[in-house]
This record gives C-alpha cells, sequence and structure tokens, in this order.
C-alpha cells in the first residue's frame, strides 16, 4: 500500500481514536481547517467535535488542558503547529508534564502526546522554522521521537500513547509529501531503539527526521563512489540509543552526524561527547558534525538552503573523518 507521511500520521490517528474513546485530539486548527498541514483533515466529520477539538491560540492553555486531562483519565493528543510557538507552552511542559511522575512520588502519570511540525524548508521563514528537538531532549521525564520514514510516522503514534508518561513527537515539515511503501498490517513500533537505515562499513552518519532522506541520499552517492556508509536514523531523541550508536561506531570507526539545529549547544554536540565517552579508542577520527548555519533561518529560498544540512556538506564531512 502506497502512502505518503501525511496520510500515515492520518491513518495512525483514526486507529487511535477508533480503538480508544478516552484518545481525542485537540489543538490549533485540527478541526474545520483540517490542521496546518491537512495531518487530521476528515477526522472532524468522522469522530465529532468532542473528539476532535478545535483551541484557541493559546498553546500554554490547551497544552495545559492537556495535561489535565491526561491525570484524569483520558489520553490526549495535543498537536502544536510548529515547535517555535511550543515555546509558549514551556511552562506546562517542563514543569508540570515532565516533573509530575517524580514530584508525587509515583503517584501521578501524564500519558500526554504531543505532536508538532518542526524544521525548515518550506520558506515558512525564521519564526516557522527551526529545529529545537534538542532543547526538548534536554528534559529528564519526556520521550521525544523523530520520525523520518513513512513507516515510523505510521508506527510510533500507537506505542506513544501507550506510554504511561509524556511523548513529544517532532514531524518535519519537508517529510508530509514523502511517499512510501506500507504494509498492511502494521507492526508495532519500537520507540525504544534507534535503526540502521543503510548498513556500511566505512563510516557511521547518524541523523534523524527531516536529515534522514539527506543522509540517504548522500550515502548512495558515496556508494556510487566506492565508499560505503552506515546510515543509523537514531529516531529516538531521548533517550538515545547508545546501544546501536556505539555498536555502529565500533564496527566503522568514524562518525558524522547530521542536525538541522544550531552546532552549537546542539544535539549532535551530545552524540559526539557520548561517543567520545564509550568509544573513544575506537575511533580513528575526530567525529564531525553537519549543523545549521549559526543564524536565524532565511526566508529567500537559496538562502534557507545554504543555512541547512545538505546531501554535499554530508559528504564532504564523511571525506573529513576518512582523509579522502
Amino acid at each position: 500500500m502506497r502512502s505518503s507521511y501525511r496520510e500515515a500520521l492520518r491513518a495512525a490517528l483514526r486507529e487511535a481514536l477508533v480503538k480508544d474513546p478516552r484518545v481525542f485530539l485537540m489543538g490549533e486548527d485540527v478541526g474545520c481547517y483540517g490542521g496546518t498541514y491537512a495531518v487530521s483533515k476528515g477526522l472532524l466529520e468522522e469522530f465529532g467535535p468532542e473528539r476532535i477539538r478545535d483551541t484557541p491560540l493559546s498553546e500554554l492553555g490547551f497544552v495545559g488542558a492537556g495535561v489535565g486531562a491526561a491525570l484524569g483519565g483520558m489520553r490526549p493528543i495535543v498537536e502544536v503547529m510548529t515547535v517555535n510557538f511550543s515555546l509558549l507552552a514551556l511552562d506546562q511542559i517542563v514543569n508540570s508534564a515532565a516533573l509530575l511522575r517524580h514530584m508525587s512520588g509515583g503517584q501521578l502519570s501524564v500519558p500526554l502526546v504531543l505532536r508538532m511540525a518542526t524544521g525548515a524548508g518550506r520558506q515558512l521563514a525564521a519564526q516557522h522554522s527551526h529545529s529545537l528537538e534538542n532543547w526538548y531532549a534536554h528534559i529528564p521525564g519526556i520521550r521525544v521521537l523523530a520520525p523520518g520514514t513513512v513507516a515510523d510516522a505510521r508506527g510510533m503514534l500507537a506505542a506513544a500513547l501507550a506510554d504511561p508518561d509524556p511523548v513529544v513527537i517532532f514531524e518535519h515539515v519537508q517529510l508530509y509529501g514523502l511517499e512510501d511503501e506500507l504494509p498492511e498490517a502494521i507492526d508495532a513500533c519500537d520507540i525504544t531503539r534507534a535503526a540502521v537505515r543503510r548498513p556500511g562499513t566505512r563510516a557511521s552518519v547518524f541523523a534523524w527526521g527531516g536529515c534522514l532522506p539527506k543522509a540517504l541520499q548522500a550515502a548512495q552517492q558515496l556508494a556510487e563512489g566506492g565508499i560505503d556508509v552506515e546510515v543509523v536514523d537514531l529516531r529516538v531523541l531521548r533517550p538515545l540509543d547508545w546501544e546501536t550508536i556505539a555498536a555502529s561506531v565500533r564496527r566503522t570507526h568514524r562518525a558524522v552526524v547530521v542536525d538541522e539545529g544550531w552546532k552549537s549547544g546542539s544535539l549532535a554536540a551530545e552524540v559526539v561527547a557520548g561517543l567520545v565517552e564509550r568509544c573513544f579508542y575506537d575511533l580513528d577520527a575526530p567525529p564531525q558534525r553537519v549543523c545549521s548555519a549559526e543564524v536565524p533561518i532565511p526566508y529567500a529560498k537559496q538562502l534557507e538552503e545554504a543555512a541547512l544540512p545538505q546531501p554535499e556538506k554530508i559528504i564532504a564531512a564523511v571525506g573529513e573523518v576518512l582523509g579522502v
């Protein structure tokens, strides 16, 4: 069955709504408009306004309502239009959702799923285009997911809803139109492990979300030139799957991390630091990071493309760690 990333997300939402009457979706424009990126198109007509709820432009308010609903026994899915706007809801995410299990001595859990668009590449200008996944990956008490394939877009939501604690899912805006084959029966998605998307021997390229297709494109071009690199989709950004990450580097002895965030204080920096702690004597070259330029993401297309990680930059970084 051929499906787009957007259709896979919608199918996962529909399945969750059918399966469990406690599940409901709320957020800005998720109902009448069908979602900013058309992910929830048609769900209002199918499930009604009690379960597909349009909210005011008040991220702090409706994320807080989601926390309260989760505490009350519901299974809310809260959509935040873009990660940039989620900063308005940080108090509820960081000080409530992430902490209540700890602060209640385990008496309270917050089974909340937060979905939000992230990333650049659609000329939406700086306030709609940043990648702040590492900010959330810094917070104990939440799980952070970044589906980079159509199959993960289809499979991660059910696993996230089964988690007794808050889960944040980042959907990269460049992936909504991505198409791939999906099996009729979807296996449960493992939201604890990274995935090796392309095995290789010369170097490990770590990527996630919107950078994953670019890493795979770079790997294909390198393979045509006789350089075989492994591509690992981190996909679970907190907690990171160090077993898979370290095992890859112990096979290839070289690492490149691709991150659409800014290099300073990036998740790529955390991955490199963790590799040095765990695999220092396995590394044959200093790890390289391919990140966004340290500027607000530009609106102009050519400047936006120049600011972001691209396959040619990944290829250059692989050449750097290989010394070729």
